[in-house]
């Protein structure tokens, strides 16, 4: 983003700001007292963490379901500074096309907890955990907060390198409530949530239950997204302390999309590759009559149908104690089952597939085999069973705040991947399971053990200063067995999958910061801190040592490899004043450099993508690539116009550049100097909000600059710029008696129906990348009340 566009957008915004804030003025002349009040209580955009040593920011339940009713928490934070989000749908439940990436690093080198509880990695392909928008309904969310350098060292996660998200459940009501919400718009919607609040009963106790059905028509085919959720919380305080059950239950079905493939081979690129289904006398009208696709196609063909399915039980038990005045014991249980698959009735002619099955049906006609229609079904077939344990003592002693605590996990997870029949007279459903394979290709077992320990203290060296230091040890053990190894000649230069033991052992990574009061309304922070990313645990694919291609490559990788680190330091200013600048009533913000070195980047190196996409792993080889230095500054900050304006922007630029180049074959790739793919440099969003009597409206913008597609950077995508409505308020007829707070909500997402690339899936080191599109303008009105 260069300093012309800079100016244009946000001299326009300033503009807008100064007319509607003398538009309010002139409305609030009389109404000092409130304007007064809302310098103490302004209309945040976002919540600035004034306690902690590091960046960290939070939405409230409130902001986020005005961006939509029933978003996803990760969706959420794209209004955050450093933040990139994209997903194919308004509410970001799609997993398989997602895209986040924070201060340069991806989606999966980040940390993720629902109170407290670890979700994993998110991610698409399950090992060990699952999405913030199946552990917990989005209206029960009570706030997230985002790490976007350095998380809490009692953060229960192997993966934060780059910050960690943290997702809070809504605790019950105080009083008995039954709270319904329906929502209708475009392709379909229909989101309907109910929940009942017990209020206080017995002694201390109060607890909740809903559930939520949600359905939407994929927009640019026939798919239908959604499914059921249930979350139970109950509540005891008592003398002894306070006990917290919850429990949540998942099924989900999400219709997957297709990527465009984009390189100067590929003459045919489309904006979407829609499936068929459910019109199957198209799908065969598509192919050949021996399964071919149209070769003017070329990788861009159409598949039947995709799809994740995913069922999901969690739960977990806490109890918080006060053993002393100055000292609290907090224990913490969870349990975790998923059961998921991914499906995929797609064309038998492509991709390699003829000499796979060739393998399993030598000699035989492989349509008839397959049920005679030119299809089969591929399946990736997942299992979670995890269990953990979380302990946290504070104590108080003089100065010092004392912590330490331990995180323990076991985690057996299987991946299978299998081919079944897609028979011409009998075609299956994506929202059916599969059953009678003809084909398990392989089956992963892996039994993993996690281990964290931390201990730190927070030191208040004066009344204004106080400084935090302690340090974090991970251990993991991963032992990954494969019951099911794939006959010879089913993988490219593989006869069989690595089986072992990987145990890693990290016993320090430190971690420093500290703030100062400079005022009561200024503060300063700086931290630094090392992270690892453990192995991943997932047999058959991926960026996983599991995933190569023999068991001398495997070795060769556990007696030589090191798991990724990274070591970010930050500093920054946060601001709260209350002003008296005319119209302009309070002002409050935060701004944030840092610099982070990121050592022992691993990196799948695979000449053949769009193969191992459909076949399945192993024909990569997992390396380490060097090193990535980074340097950024995040700016955001909230204008506040009495009550009834409030103007927020977050501007940040990130630079994330590999120092290495690295060899793929013979061959030296030449990435040193070069900048991450898939991450842009500049980002800037803001939101509007005005209030007018009962109505609320507000306008968002997210700016989201080139960005490089390879990891030699000759190929990018364009910037985008995306704006999306919301307007609410009250339904004053409807209130009364034993309905209260009737109300609505009506939102617009991609206001001003732009097209282009959303997210970008880098794969390759030159010449090619994929892409996913910008989502149509989508309309949403949402009806709530209580009762």
């Amino acid at each position: 983003m260069n300093k012309k566009f800079l100016a244009a957008l946000t001299l326009p915004m300033l503009a807008m700001a100064a007319n509607v804030a003398a538009a309010v003025a002139d409305m609030a002349a009389n109404e000092a007292p409130e304007i007064e009040a809302a310098a103490a209580a302004p209309i945040a955009t976002v919540e600035v963490a004034t306690r902690k040593t590091r960046s960290s920011v939070e939405l409230s339940k409130s902001d986020m379901q005005k961006i939509l009713p029933g978003v996803n928490p990760l969706k959420a934070l794209q209004t955050l500074p450093g933040v990139s989000f994209q997903t194919a749908d308004p509410w970001g439940n799609n997993e398989q096309n997602l895209s986040l990436f924070i201060h340069g690093f991806s989606g999966q080198q980040l940390g993720y907890t629902m109170d407290g509880v670890p979700l994993g990695d998110q991610q698409y392909g399950n090992y060990n955990g699952l999405s913030p928008q199946r552990a917990i309904t989005s209206e029960n969310v009570g706030r997230v907060i985002l790490s976007s350098g350095a998380g809490d060292l009692a953060t229960a996660s192997t993966s934060n390198l780059g910050g960690t998200i943290e997702t809070f459940s809504s605790n019950p009501l105080a009083d008995r409530n039954v709270a319904v919400q329906q929502t209708v718009g475009s392709y379909k919607t229909s989101r309907t949530y109910l929940r009942y609040d017990t209020g206080n009963f017995g002694d201390g106790n109060s607890a909740y239950i809903s559930g939520v059905h949600h359905e939407q028509k994929a927009w640019d085919f026939n798919g239908r997204q959604g499914g059921d959720q249930i979350n139970a919380k109950f509540v005891n305080n008592s003398s002894l302390g306070r006990l917290t059950i919850y429990a949540a239950y998942s099924d989900k079905i999400e219709p997957n999309e297709d990527s465009t493939v984009h390189s100067a081979t590929e003459k045919y690129q489309p904006y979407t590759r829609p499936f068929m289904y459910p019109n199957f006398q198209q799908a065969l009208a598509y192919l050949s009559a021996t399964g071919a696709t149209p070769a003017a196609e070329g990788n861009n063909y159409r598949n039947y149908y995709s799809d994740a399915q995913r069922t999901d039980y969690l739960t977990y038990a806490k109890f918080e104690t006060n053993l002393t005045d100055t000292t609290s014991w907090t224990n913490q249980i969870y349990y975790h089952n998923d059961d998921g698959v991914g499906v995929v009735a797609g064309p038998i002619g492509v991709a390699g597939l003829p000499a796979l099955f060739a393998v399993y049906f030598p000699g035989q006609n492989l349509k008839q085999v397959f049920g005679n229609s030119g299809y089969a079904t591929r399946t990736t077939e997942y299992a979670i069973n995890r269990n953990g344990w979380l302990s946290t003592l504070n104590t108080e002693l003089g100065d010092h705040k004392l912590q330490a605590g331990f995180w323990l996990e076991h985690n057996r997870s299987s991946a299978y991947r299998r081919w079944y029949a897609l028979d011409v007279n009998n075609p299956s459903s994506p929202y059916d399971r599969p059953s009678n394979p003809l084909i398990t290709q392989y089956g992963s077992e892996i039994d993993n053990k996690v281990a964290q320990l931390h201990l730190q203290d927070e030191w208040r060296v004066s009344p204004d200063v106080a400084l935090q230091a302690g340090f974090k040890s991970s251990l993991q053990f991963a032992d990954g067995q494969f019951p099911v190894q794939p006959k010879f000649g089913a993988i490219a230069n593989s006869s069989a999958l690595p089986v072992g033991e990987i145990i890693t052992k990290k016993w320090f990574l430190p971690q420093i910061g500290g703030r100062w009061d400079i005022t009561a309304q200024d503060q300063a922070f700086f931290n630094v801190q090392k992270n690892m990313r453990q192995f991943v645990t997932y047999g058959g694919g991926g960026v996983s040592p599991w995933s190569l291609s023999s068991q001398g490559a495997f070795d060769l990788f556990k007696s030589t490899a090191k798991p990724e680190t990274s070591i970010t330091y930050e500093a920054g200013l946060r601001t709260n004043h209350q002003l008296n600048w005319g119209a302009v009533s309070a002002f409050d913000g935060q701004i944030n450099v840092y610099h982070v070195d990121f050592k022992d980047r691993l990196l799948q190196i695979s000449p053949t993508s769009v193969i191992t996409s459909i076949i399945g792993g192993n024909l990569a080889v997992l390396t380490n690539v060097g090193s990535v230095k980074t340097n950024g500054i995040d700016f955001s900050g909230t204008l506040h116009f009495g009550r009834n304006f409030s103007l927020y922007n977050a501007l940040s630029y990130n630079q994330s550049k590999y120092d290495d180049n690295y060899v793929s074959g013979k061959d030296i790739v030449p990435t040193a100097g070069k900048k991450v793919p898939g991450s842009p440099e500049w980002m800037d969003k803001f939101v509007a909000t005005l209030t007018v009597a009962d109505t609320e409206f507000q306008l968002s913008g997210d700016y989201v600059g080139n960005r490089y597609a390879t990891y030699t950077n000759d190929l990018s995508v364009k910037s985008y710029f995306l704006t999306n409505l919301g307007v609410s308020g009250k339904l004053p007829f409807l209130n009364g008696g034993w309905l209260k707070n009737a109300r609505y909500r009506l939102n617009v997402t991609n206001l001003t129906n732009k097209e282009g690339d959303l997210n970008v899936v880098v794969g390759a080191a030159s010449g090619t990348y994929n892409t996913f599109p910008i989502a149509p303008r989508q309309g949403f009105l949402t009806l709530m009340a209580d009762f």
